[in-house]
C-alpha cells in the first residue's frame, strides 16, 4: 500500500492506494470522525461494494443512498435525493458523508457535503480509473446544469481519498479508456519522463497489470496533490489539470451528458488543443502525431461528434468557467510535457483549428 498525503496545512489529508483497502477499519475509518455516516453509491456500484464499505463501519450508525447511475443524472434533481435522505433520517451538522463510486458520484457526494447544514466531511472511495487519478484529489465537487457542465458546485476538500485498485477489477473497457485519458493529460503538462512511460507501458495498462495500475495512479495522484497544496482553488497552475476539457465539455454538453463519456470527450479535446498548440507554432507535426498515437493506444476518439460545428463550440465554450473577464482562456502545450493557461492567441486561429476539425 502506498500513503501520499495533499498538503493543505491543517485541511491536510491522506490518498491511500492498494489492494482490498476497502474493508480494512484500521486504515480509513481513523478518519471517519462521526457517529453517524451517509454512504452514497450508485445502482451499478452498490451491488459490488456496498457491503464491504458498511462491514467496515459497523461500528456506526449508517445509512445509505444509491442513485442512479451516469453522467446524465448529474444535477440538482439528483442532489436532492442525498438531501432529503439526511434530513428524513435526521443527519446532524457531525455526520460524514462517505462517496462509493466514480466521479460523479464523488462530486454530487462532496457537494452535497459542501451544502448541508453549511459543509459536514466526508470520504472518498473512487471505483473507476478516471475518479482514482483525478476527481478525488482535490475537493473539486458540483453538478452539471444544461448549459455548461461542473458549473454548479464548490470546493470542499475530502478528510482522506481511499483507492482500493482492485475495484478495476470490475470496470467495464471503455471507461477504463475514458480514465486513461485524464493519465496521459499529466504527461503532456507536466511530465515528460511519465508520458514516455505511459508510450511504453500502455498495453500493461489496458490489461489491468496490477503494478502498473497501482504505479500509474500513485504518479497521477503524486502531480495532483503537489498542484493543489500549491493553488487550491484554481488561480493559476490548478487550470493546467483541464487540458481538452474546455473543448471536452462543450462537446459533452453538445451531444447529451453521458453520451460520450468525460474521458472520451477530453481525449478529442486534447487533440484539438494540440492541434491549435501546432498553430500557434508550439508543437511539430510530429509532437501532434505522437499525441494521436498514445490516445489511439489506448482506444479513444481523436475527432469530435461528426454533426458538432465549430459554431456549436464557441457557443457552449463561450460559458466556460475559465472564461474571464470576457476572454477564453485555454490550457495549451509549449511543448510536450510543457502545459500552459492562455487568452493569448488569436482567435482566427482557434476559429481554424475547430473549422479543419469539424469541416
Amino acid at each position: 500500500m502506498h500513503q501520499l498525503v495533499v498538503d493543505l496545512g491543517d485541511r491536510s489529508y491522506p490518498i491511500f492506494i492498494g489492494q482490498d483497502i476497502i474493508s480494512d477499519a484500521l486504515l480509513w475509518t481513523n478518519y471517519v470522525r462521526s457517529r453517524q455516516v451517509m454512504i452514497v453509491s450508485n445502482e451499478t456500484v452498490a451491488p459490488l461494494y456496498l457491503e464491504q464499505v458498511k462491514s467496515a463501519l459497523a461500528d456506526k450508525l449508517v445509512s445509505t443512498v444509491v442513485l442512479p447511475d451516469g453522467e446524465s443524472y448529474k444535477n440538482l434533481a439528483t442532489l436532492d435525493l442525498i438531501f432529503s435522505q439526511l434530513l428524513s433520517e435526521r443527519h446532524n451538522r457531525t455526520t460524514t458523508l462517505v462517496a462509493l463510486g466514480g466521479g460523479v458520484v464523488g462530486d454530487m457526494t462532496g457537494f452535497a457535503a459542501a451544502c448541508y447544514q453549511r459543509g459536514v466531511e466526508f470520504i472518498q472511495i473512487p471505483t473507476t480509473l478516471l475518479s482514482q487519478v483525478d476527481s478525488s484529489v482535490g475537493g473539486k465537487t458540483g453538478v452539471n446544469h444544461p448549459l455548461g457542465k461542473n458549473m454548479i458546485g464548490a470546493f470542499h476538500q475530502p478528510q482522506a481519498v481511499v483507492i482500493d485498485t482492485n475495484t478495476l477489477n470490475t470496470l467495464p473497457d471503455n471507461e477504463l479508456s475514458a480514465g486513461i485519458a485524464e493519465v496521459i493529460k499529466y504527461g503532456l503538462i507536466l511530465d515528460l519522463e511519465f508520458l514516455n512511460w505511459l508510450e511504453h507501458n500502455m498495453q500493461s495498462l489496458l490489461n489491468r497489470d496490477p503494478q502498473i495500475l497501482a504505479d500509474t495512479i500513485r504518479r497521477c495522484c503524486e502531480i495532483k496533490a503537489q498542484v493543489v497544496a500549491e493553488d487550491e482553488k484554481e488561480t493559476g497552475k490548478r487550470a493546467l489539470l483541464n487540458l481538452g476539457h474546455t473543448f471536452g465539455h462543450a462537446i459533452e454538453a453538445h451531444v447529451g451528458y453521458g453520451g460520450w463519456l468525460h474521458g472520451e470527450a477530453v481525449s478529442a479535446g486534447t487533440v484539438l488543443a494540440a492541434q491549435l498548440s501546432q498553430r500557434l507554432g508550439w508543437l511539430s507535426a510530429t509532437d501532434v502525431e505522437r499525441i494521436k498515437s498514445i490516445l489511439r493506444a489506448a482506444s479513444l476518439p481523436l475527432e469530435p461528434p461528426t454533426k458538432m460545428s465549430s459554431d456549436d463550440f464557441f457557443k457552449l465554450m463561450s460559458v466556460d468557467k475559465k472564461v474571464l473577464d470576457g476572454q477564453l482562456r485555454l490550457i495549451l502545450l509549449k511543448a510536450l510535457g510543457q502545459g500552459v493557461v492562455t487568452a493569448d492567441f488569436p482567435s482566427a486561429d482557434l476559429q481554424a483549428t475547430l473549422d479543419e476539425a469539424t469541416g
